[in-house]
């Protein structure tokens, strides 16, 4: 049996889009011939939480943990006692003007924690997984981030021995993350940044990224060949979709919602339609799913057309949110509003995909996502300051909803989360021991 060891920090019950892509890959490796073991924090602090994702965890895998120590629940703590936030990850990341705390609270985030603030668990985890490997004969390590520390203790494990493979996955990107742009970086800091990142980049044995864009940054940077492994969905966890006629036209928007990533475009189009058009405004159901911050909850409490036609629900576990897949009418989707923007291909974009609803998206119209759009046939993304093309998409798909038309879209089998794990395969394979 082929052994692997991969190094995350999310991993059930944590919930979110972080914890899927190595789930799932996890998932696959085990009916492939591969016998991996998980290592994952103990006590990790996440937000996100969703019990129905450890279905997907097969029984054969074994998954370590170490207890960790980070700031992280101190200090949310601090932000609501002092910073008047809610304290939730999406009210603290502001581009805009920010508060006294927020100006403090970044700038020790982004220059005291280097990378993150998961840098404590770097040495006894190194310390603990050495021994491990010895034991298992384990000689091929992933480490998936961010947090970008996993990648540290790939890089301290290869160093005490060189003989291990080790393969560095960016889910996102390190040095030109668009986080690091809010949290006040130091000249210093940014140095520190870009040397440990180059650090992975150059001693880790294969690097994988999950957009092409990136994987064209991450070669710049790095000056090596670096592979792309998309994300993906699970077509077992899309057998059972039964799309519904819905009563209201529905818009679902799944996931984050913060400064970076802003509705707000769409919610002017979508304003601007239901003041010309009262079946639209009569007829339509807005829902964002997932943590959305107070700014822009308080804008849609703030207008009365919009406050009508607006719905915010909790974080949901997967299960759920695949039946509702099948009673929405059209997939909103924000990319993140930065420099970075035209590589994002969330795992939620490839979900939204094998939904078989149509897509609107908002971000940059030059990017990966909409190449992949465009290509299938399911939506386009329109730029920020659009607001007739968004208003224009969406009256076409509200007549369709009318009229009951059905789409027809291209084959979307290569994002499967089993073709992608058939993709790692091959290169753990290459990886010369």
């Amino acid at each position: 049996m082929n052994k692997v060891l991969i190094i995350t920090y999310y991993w059930p019950p944590s919930g979110g889009s972080g914890v899927q892509r190595w789930l799932k890959f996890v998932k696959y490796l085990t009916k492939m011939g591969w016998e991996p073991y998980v290592y994952t924090p103990e006590n990790p602090s996440f937000t996100i939480q969703d019990t129905s994702l450890q279905k997907d965890v097969p029984e054969s895998v074994e998954v370590l943990k170490l207890p960790i120590w980070e700031p992280y629940d101190l200090f949310f703590k601090i932000a609501r006692f002092f910073g008047g936030h809610s304290g939730k990850p999406t009210d603290m990341i502001a581009t805009g003007k920010k508060s006294f705390f927020q100006k403090v609270s970044s700038f020790i985030r982004g220059n005291f924690f280097i990378p993150d603030a998961r840098v404590f668990w770097v040495r006894p985890s190194v310390t603990f997984l050495h021994d491990f490997l010895k034991a298992n004969q384990i000689k091929k390590i992933i480490t998936t981030g961010p947090p970008h520390s996993m990648h540290l203790i790939g890089l301290a494990l290869k160093k005490k021995d060189p003989s291990l493979r080790w393969i560095a996955d960016f889910r996102d990107p390190w040095s030109e993350w668009d986080l690091l742009d809010t949290l006040s970086l130091t000249k210093w800091a940014r140095k520190r940044h870009r040397a440990l990142e180059k650090k992975v980049l150059t001693i880790a044995d294969e690097v994988i990224t999950i957009a092409p864009f990136h994987v064209a940054r991450l070669e710049a940077l790095s000056g090596r060949k670096v592979q792309l492994i998309t994300n993906g969905f699970d077509e077992d966890d899309f057998a059972g979709i039964v799309h519904k006629k819905t009563s209201r036209f529905t818009i679902r928007h799944v996931g984050v919602v913060d400064e970076l990533r802003d509705p707000r475009p769409v919610m002017e189009a979508v304003k601007a339609l239901c003041l010309e058009n009262q079946e639209f405004a009569n007829s339509l159901l807005i829902e964002f799913i997932g943590n959305v911050n107070s700014a822009f909850k308080n804008y849609v409490a703030s207008d009365e057309q919009l406050n009508k036609v607006t719905r915010f629900v909790d974080q949901i576990p997967h299960t759920e949110l695949l039946k509702l897949y099948g009673e929405t009418d059209l997939q909103l989707l924000v990319l993140a509003h930065t420099a970075i923007a035209p590589g994002n291909l969330p795992g939620k974009f490839f979900e939204y995909l094998a939904s078989g609803n149509p897509i609107l998206a908002i971000g940059p119209t030059v990017g990966d996502a909409n190449v992949i759009l465009q290509s299938i046939g399911v939506g386009q993304v329109f730029g920020r300051n659009d607001i007739k093309g968004i208003k224009l998409n969406l009256d076409r798909f509200y007549c369709y909803w009318k009229n009951d038309f059905i789409y027809h879209f291209k084959e979307i089998s290569s994002f499967s989360r089993k073709r992608l794990t058939e993709q790692l395969v091959v290169l753990i394979n290459e990886i010369s021991l």
